[in-house]
């Protein structure tokens, strides 16, 4: 199923480059030419062409999403770190030094400033 969906998301995105591609440029994107005298007021009337780029893009999204839902489903809440190796040890045998105990917190602004480590 993800494959099917995949292959025709990849159609659609390289058929809604080529659409947008063989579009007329009406100018003004960037401030520069001139677009047609539009005196009838409000929008001009779409193009077939810019219909059908429409039609494509409501169909990239769609599979977009769809392919998103796949891909979640088949994670099944799994991590990246599955499937890697752990190493084991003993915690007992695990000793913090002794400025690394008790509060590990970083201290807030009503505490008083850090006084360094004690020579032993």
């Amino acid at each position: 199923m993800q494959n099917v969906v995949l292959v025709i998301h990849l159609i659609l995105s390289v058929s809604l480059i080529g659409i947008v591609l063989l579009q007329r440029s009406e100018g003004g994107g960037l401030g520069i030419g001139g677009g047609g005298n539009n005196s009838g007021g409000g929008r001009p009337k779409a193009a077939p062409l810019a219909k059908v780029t429409w039609i494509i893009a409501i169909a990239f999204l769609i599979t977009s999403i769809t392919l998103t839902i796949i891909a979640a489903k088949n994670s099944g809440g799994s991590s990246v770190t599955d499937g890697f190796s752990t190493i084991e040890t003993d915690t007992d045998t695990l000793e913090l030094p002794k400025s690394l105990e008790g509060n590990l917190l970083p201290p807030s602004a009503a505490d008083e400033p850090a006084l360094p480590p004690k020579a032993e």
